[in-house]
């Protein structure tokens, strides 16, 4: 059986976060891992809201958010992560380690906007695994807090040094063995921690401490290990040791040990200077250490009394446990820890006069999300990472007490000074002033360190003098970055609001519920894939085949608004200071109103007025007698501007002020704005630009002015794109930084040494880029004014946000150039040759063209022929302030689409600062041939016909559609593309209405926000987004908090609900104990400062899909001590229905009560049955009826049906029931191994699946009554989840492992190595890099249209998706064996092809994974979409290069990956 894996969700889980200078020096970066995905973001402070209205002249109201930067994926979990800033570079470089010992040192490449790598380290060395099979052990890395080296632990045992070059001149003596002269790394060395120590073994954790001459590593270990059941006999287990590092010499002395602490020590935390030393946490107590003063410790609990004999004070009024908490300083004296239930406590360190801590003083602050990792980013702000719930950006604000108001006053004076901020703290200023600059003490800036030591000493010594503040926080959330991990259980459903219009769909449209979360974090997530439009009215009006709406100018405004019509068109609000906060919201809303509707035919126009209803108007001043090439507004929204075939109109509302009849040879078959800039085209290319002037010209107030413009007409121009920039990036001065955004507080670096790298960068790139696109030169005078003339806008630190509009036209010629001409003396600024091929990277090459270069050179039209045509290009800003450009490029079949980034090559000549970054999609573009030549057949009169239908715009930008802005991607395939202020471009397919024709926003009375389309059949829909779901996720979602675990969710398909099982905590204070026959239960008497065990009490409820809210008085509650093992819809035999089966729900519980009492089970079967609703609640018509619960001999641990009949695993049986009058009587059973959890069946097979044994198939006989063992692996398997794999006559059992494998066997009873059938043959196997614990099944998506031929080959396939532990959502798509061996090739190819982020190997990571050493291979036969998507993002070029290479073409290979789209499309 031959499958491919496909990533359809990536993950969302954050597992580690860094804050360093990641992008450049001038801006601090958040960086977050989780998995395999690496994301990083910065702090935005000047977020624009969502809508106007909400402006409110109190900015405090606006927050803080996170803007995503860059996201990369790799092919393998990161297991740790740091940061270090290396000599003399521009940008931090991050120390990743992946499974089992090795080291990647990346950093970001401006020139490409990517991930480079610096340095492999590698270490799986047999001889340093000393013999051991199973890797148990986490590669852990740490940095020295003074950059000086870093180190990992591997093994367990070995730690790996890895020296980092510190000043430049004195290490040049010493010989570098093979590393090049600008390596910023010394060779590595390993130390073996047990010739330290020989006991020193059980490494729980390590860190570097500050203030020492030597980088000195802290390492906490527990020599002898003991558990809380063996703590009265060994106690006390835990030492620390802290070595030295000397790294010229290679020596490493221990200067400080200690043992005998506390045996619950999980980890330490190095305290910043001047206090120093370490605080250990443990799970009952707290320590503080340093080398020369006496530890303190207090107990947090009373659990500590008789577990350790370290002396401990008691804390007062604290109870609480360390384990699993996570903690970060915000202040040298001050820490933030978060517990496991989510409780946020400042914990302030109170020293003494000699530094010595002397008292620790706790502050509950908040709760808040369970945290996974804590980073503290600039003063004033904490990133809490979570794979339970949504990572937070957390502000908090500090209070301080205990000191009178005129010596707070002197001291933050003295905090000042120290913080180098030399802002004097008037007493006048605001108090909310006073606090930032009191948080911000400087530990945690880290490059901008104190200038020297003497200075240091004199402004500690004040502090310590006055003793610690304490203060009390307050925090507030920020921002969060939404989490649908981990997905423990999943079920299909069907939507509850679906537009009448759909629902004859032949495909059903479906939506996945996934249980997301732990504890308070728990929640539903409902998730679809793609976009469902909610239809307000439908009109039939065939031949239309383009439309605009314009904002009519009747309320008179002199502000423009944001309400966008064309996708080439930029409008911006510029004064949004000067007359925004005047104007009255509701004014201002009604100004967005689109007046207008203009619909374009092949030979009239429709106007249609939009006000309260939609009316056609038959006089107007727009012209209706032809087609329109171009409508849209004009000057800040107050003018209409109306393009023709044969001319230009420029209105005011319906009244005509301007009209100029255009004859440039050819008719005008495009047109784009850029206000108040208009360039047109004809069908000639050629190209002529209109200016909106106010002048007296005539009597009229505004006109159109006529520039031609002087470009060079080698190559006919086939399409343009006049682009309005307010990001500041388009620019062509010369910056210094490398970034865009920067502060004004450049730092003083030694630019010179790394300048002059990049250029060399920039100038290798060119000549590649020669070698292998070849020359061709388009040649062109690029008139460029040597005058030096900067017209571009730099963005500078005020913070205002918003740059001096600047005006660009991009046109792209028949030879493939595509070039950048600022308006409006069109100068050259940008060009890219060969732009059609889709380059990953566009460079600009505009610098050494010449106006002698390129007349009329023969090869020019022999090459042409190869180049594809561009159809239309379309350069939008969008996200926070519209300050990311994106470029979408229509090119024959494909789609391009790149992000504009800030590149500076430091060159005098005045050329566009900016290159373009290819991003990676799915959109498919491809269109069957027969539909091109459909076109072209017209008869020769028509051909100006064709050509206008022919110019339908693609790309359809829109601003404000329910608070989204973005693009609408029209065509075979319709996609919105949005950007929101979290800057991640995300695009959702919109399939359920098939192909659209054309697209425009429509803000009206009665669509509010809403949007305009034309489908195939000609119908144009007036709909609106649905608000319910939040767009800005990789797939449309809506989290649903329910504040317990989910444990189980099950779709009743009769009555359209979903049943939930939920349990919350709560502790437990009584055991049972058996005496004799009875049982009773013992009320546990502890003191008040006892923690009591947790416990979970079970619910299991129904959840409407209309509301998403649990339907009253439906909950049923499940006895104390009783876990739900299992929870399934399930068909059982029924005489109420025509088919014989009715779904029903069904429950199997376990009674868990200790050791004593012998462990019990019930089964619950449940019906959901329709009752009258209550009064005024609709969502009460449905009600759980309970048909059976009856406790069963053993543990119910796993239930499915199976022809009609109950099937369930009680304790080491499997027994199978049929439901009669509201009993199950038993038909028949089967002994099995030793836990099964999971069953699931088809037909009459049953697939079980054990904790430890692998899984067994077993066949349920009607006609003779008995259940019976068929097949099974014999080999030892911790099974996560199952399920069935069809591939048309074959059926696969699917596996996913503990070790994140999945596995596909087979029952094959013709094969020799089956023993007859005996044992199940693996015949696939894939290593998917997270745990999987649901999955489930469906047909593929077009197997139902049996027409065509291509749908045989699908038919009959399953689609099995699965949810992952750490948010992500995937799939296995069955395959044929002609695909799987051609795609395999490619697969082969790409893997030693591309280079991968961090030198990573996709062949390995995808191998299967065991940690036992067993004799079988793997087998592999399940391809990585992951890696083959990878070919959709290369060059025309590589990829032909590469399809000859595996002996097939580029087209084939793009129909086979493309249609692996098509046929898992669903949700």
């Amino acid at each position: 059986m031959y499958a491919v894996y496909r990533q359809a969700h990536t993950p969302t889980a954050v597992e580690f976060s860094v804050y360093c200078n990641f992008i450049s020096n001038e801006e601090k970066n958040l960086v977050v891992a989780g998995t395999s995905q690496l994301h990083v973001y910065r702090i935005l402070h000047d977020v624009e809201s969502s809508s106007k209205s909400e402006k409110t002249p109190d900015t405090k109201a606006r927050k803080e958010k996170l803007e995503q930067v860059a996201s990369f994926s790799l092919f393998g979990n990161v297991m740790s992560m740091a940061s270090v800033q290396l000599v003399g570079a521009n940008r931090d470089a991050l120390l990743l380690s992946f499974k089992d010992a090795k080291l990647s040192v990346v950093e970001y490449d401006p020139g490409t906007h990517d991930l480079k790598t610096l340095s492999l380290h590698f270490f799986e060395e047999p001889e340093l695994r000393d013999g051991f099979v199973q890797n148990i052990h986490i590669p852990i890395v740490r940095v020295d807090p003074e950059n000086r080296c870093a180190v990992m632990l591997v093994y367990g045992t070995q730690l790996v040094v890895l020296p980092f070059r510190k000043d430049t001149l004195t290490d040049e003596q010493e010989g570098l063995v093979g590393e090049g002269p600008k390596s910023s790394f010394l060779p590595s060395y390993i130390i073996d921690v047990r010739e330290l120590d020989e006991k020193l073994l059980n490494i729980i954790d390590m860190k570097f401490l500050h203030g020492y001459y030597e980088p000195t590593l802290l390492i906490l270990y527990e020599p002898n290990q003991t558990w809380p059941g063996r703590v009265a006999v060994r106690q006390d287990t835990c030492s620390i040791v802290a070595i030295s590092l000397n790294i010229m010499q290679k020596v490493h002395p221990v200067i400080w040990s200690l043992s005998n602490l506390p045996f619950d020590c999980t980890q330490i935390m190095a305290v910043p200077k001047p206090i120093g030393g370490v605080v250990v946490f443990a799970v009952n107590s707290l320590l503080y250490l340093n080398q020369s003063v006496p530890p303190y410790g207090v107990s947090l609990n009373s659990q500590t009394n008789g577990t350790t004999a370290f002396p401990l004070r008691i804390q007062d009024g604290v109870k609480i446990s360390l384990d699993c908490s996570q903690s970060a300083f915000i202040a040298y004296d001050k820490m933030v820890v978060s517990l496991k239930g989510g409780e946020i406590y400042v914990l302030t360190l109170i020293t003494d006069g000699m530094r010595s801590v002397r008292a620790f003083h706790f502050d509950k602050a908040a709760a808040s999300v369970l945290t996974t990792c804590m980073m503290t980013m600039e003063p004033g702000y904490l990133f809490l990472g979570s794979r339970l719930g949504n990572s937070l950006l957390l502000k908090y604000t500090e209070k301080i007490q205990e000191v009178p108001a005129d010596e707070g006053q002197e001291n933050q004076d003295q905090e000042n000074e120290k913080d180098g901020e030399k802002e004097k703290q008037a007493s006048e200023e605001p108090p909310n002033k006073k606090k930032r600059v009191d948080s911000s003490t400087n530990w945690t800036a880290g490059k901008s360190n104190l200038a020297d030591e003497v200075d240091e000493i004199e402004v500690y010594g004040n502090e310590a003098q006055s003793g610690t503040q304490l203060a009390t926080y307050s925090f507030e959330v920020c921002d969060s970055i939404l989490n649908i991990g981990p997905c423990s259980n999943a079920s299909m459903g069907e939507p509850a609001f679906l537009s009448e219009e759909f629902q004859t769909n032949p495909e059903p449209d479906l939506e996945v519920v996934v249980c997301s979360g732990f504890g308070k974090n728990g929640a539903l997530s409902v998730l679809q894939r793609s976009i469902r439009p909610q239809v307000v009215t439908t009109f039939e009006l065939p031949g239309c085949h383009d439309m605009w709406t314009v904002v009519s100018s009747e309320a008179k405004e002199d502000r423009k608004d944001p309400a966008e019509e064309e996708g080439e068109e930029e409008e911006e609000e510029q004064q949004e200071e000067g007359d925004g906060e005047k104007a009255e919201p509701i004014v201002e809303d009604d100004r967005k109103k689109h007046g207008f509707l203009i619909l374009s035919r092949e030979d009239s126009t429709m106007i249609l007025q939009t006000g309260q209803e939609i009316m056609e108007l038959d006089t107007s001043g727009f012209a209706t007698q032809g087609p329109t090439v171009f409508a849209g507004n004009i000057g800040d929204n107050k003018y209409i501007i109306q393009v023709s075939p044969m001319g230009i109109r420029l209105l005011e509302g319906v009244t005509q002020l301007h009209f100029i009849p255009v004859d440039l040879g050819s008719p005008i078959v495009q047109c784009s704005l850029a206000d108040p800039y208009v360039v047109i085209m004809t069908a000639e290319g050629v190209v002529t630009m209109f200016a909106l002037k106010t002048d007296s010209y005539m009597g009229k107030t505004h006109r159109l002015a006529l520039q031609k413009p002087q470009i060079p007409t080698q190559s006919r121009v086939i399409t343009l794109c006049a682009y309005r920039d307010v990001s500041g990036m388009f620019t062509t001065e010369n910056k210094v930084s490398c970034s865009a955004q920067e502060e004004a507080d450049t730092h003083p670096h030694s630019q010179s040494e790394t300048e002059t790298i990049i250029q060399d960068l920039s100038n290798t790139m060119d000549d590649e880029e020669e070698m292998l696109y070849g020359d061709s030169h388009p040649g062109g005078n690029s008139s460029r004014d040597d005058s030096g003339r900067f017209i571009g806008a730099t963005p500078s630190g005020s913070g205002s946000g918003k740059a001096e509009p600047t005006h660009w036209c991009m046109i792209v010629r028949e030879n493939g150039v595509m070039e950048i001409y600022q308006l409006p003396d069109w100068r050259l600024v940008f060009l890219v040759k060969n732009f059609p091929v889709g380059q990953r990277v566009l460079v600009d090459s505009s610098a050494g063209q010449s106006a002698t270069q390129g007349e009329g050179k023969k090869e020019e039209v022999t090459r042409q022929g190869e180049i594809p045509l561009v159809k239309e290009v379309s350069l939008v800003s969008l996200g926070n302030n519209h300050c990311r450009p994106y470029l979408l490029v229509h090119v024959e079949q494909e789609l391009l689409i790149y992000e504009a980034f800030p590149y500076d090559q430091q060159q005098a000549q005045s050329n566009l600062k900016v290159r373009f970054k290819k991003m990676p999609h799915n959109i498919n573009y491809r269109e069957k041939k027969s539909k091109l030549k459909k076109d072209k057949k017209t008869d020769g009169s028509g051909e100006e016909i064709a050509a206008a239908k022919g110019r339908v715009a693609r790309f359809r930008y829109f601003e404000d559609i329910s608070g989204y802005s973005g693009v609408f991607i029209c065509g075979p395939s319709p996609h919105w593309m949005l950007v929101t202020s979290r800057g991640a471009m995300r695009l959702h397919p919109m399939t359920i209405d098939g192909s659209i024709e054309s697209f425009s926003p429509f803000h009206n009375i009665n669509c509010p926000k809403g949007f305009l389309y034309f489908n195939k059949q000609g119908e144009l829909r007036i709909s609106v987004l649905p608000t319910y779901l939040s767009y800005d996720a990789p797939w449309p979602v809506r989290k649903i908090p329910l504040r317990c675990t989910a444990h189980y969710v099950s779709y009743h398909v009769e009555s359209k609900v979903y049943a939930v099982c939920t349990s919350l905590k709560y502790p437990c204070t009584r055991i049972p104990r058996m005496t004799g026959e009875e049982k009773e239960f013992e009320i546990i008497d502890r003191d008040e400062r006892y923690i009591h065990p947790q416990q979970e009490r079970f619910s299991i409820q129904l959840i409407s899909p209309v509301s998403w809210e649990a339907i009253p008085n439906t909950r049923i509650d499940l006895e104390e001590w009783e876990h739900v093992t299992c929870m399934k819809t399930v068909a059982l035999k029924s005489q109420e229905t025509v088919s014989g089966l009715k779904g029903y729900v069904a429950a199997g519980t376990c009674m868990m009560q200790g050791e004593e009492v012998t462990c019990r089970g019930r089964i619950l079967i449940l019906d959901v049955i329709e009752v009258v609703p209550e009064p005024g609640q609709p969502l009460t018509k449905n009600k759980f009826k309970v048909l059976y619960e009856k406790e069963q001999k053993g543990p119910v641990t796993a239930l499915c049906h199976c022809s009609g009949y109950l099937v369930s695993a009680i304790g080491q049986k499997i027994f199978l029931w049929s439901l009669k009058d509201n009993d199950l009587t038993g038909m028949a059973f089967i002994d099995t191994q030793l836990h099964i959890h999971q069953m699931f069946s088809i037909k009459n097979f049953i697939l079980a699946a054990d904790l430890m044994k692998s899984v067994s198939l077993l066949r349920y006989q009607e006609e003779s009554k008995t259940l019976s063992l068929v097949s099974r692996d014999a080999k030892p398997m911790e099974v996560y989840s199952i399920e069935f794999m069809v591939d048309n006559n074959q059926l696969g059992f699917l596996v996913s492992d503990r070790d994140q494998n999945l596995s596909v066997y087979m029952y094959l009873p013709e094969a020799k190595e089956s023993f007859g059938g005996m044992r199940l043959l693996r015949r696939a196997d894939f290593n998917v890099g997270a745990n999987v614990n649901t999955f489930w099944r469906m047909p593929c998506r077009g197997a139902l249209d049996t027409a065509s031929k291509k749908s045989l080959t699908w038919d009959n396939k399953h689609i099995t998706w699965f949810a992952t532990l750490d948010g992500g959502l995937g799939l296995l798509l069955p395959m044929q064996e002609k695909t799987y061996r051609r795609l395999l090739m490619l697969q082969n190819a790409l893997t030693t092809m591309l280079p991968h982020h961090a030198g990573l190997n996709p062949k390995a990571f995808r191998m299967l994974h065991t940690d036992r050493r067993t004799l079988t291979n793997a087998v592999r036969n399940i391809l990585d979409g992951e890696l083959l998507n990878k070919y959709l993002y290369l060059s025309a070029m590589e990829r032909s290069e590469l399809a000859k290479k595996i002996g097939t073409t580029a087209d084939i290979i793009l129909d086979d990956l493309l249609e692996v789209d098509r046929v898992t499309a669903h949700f």
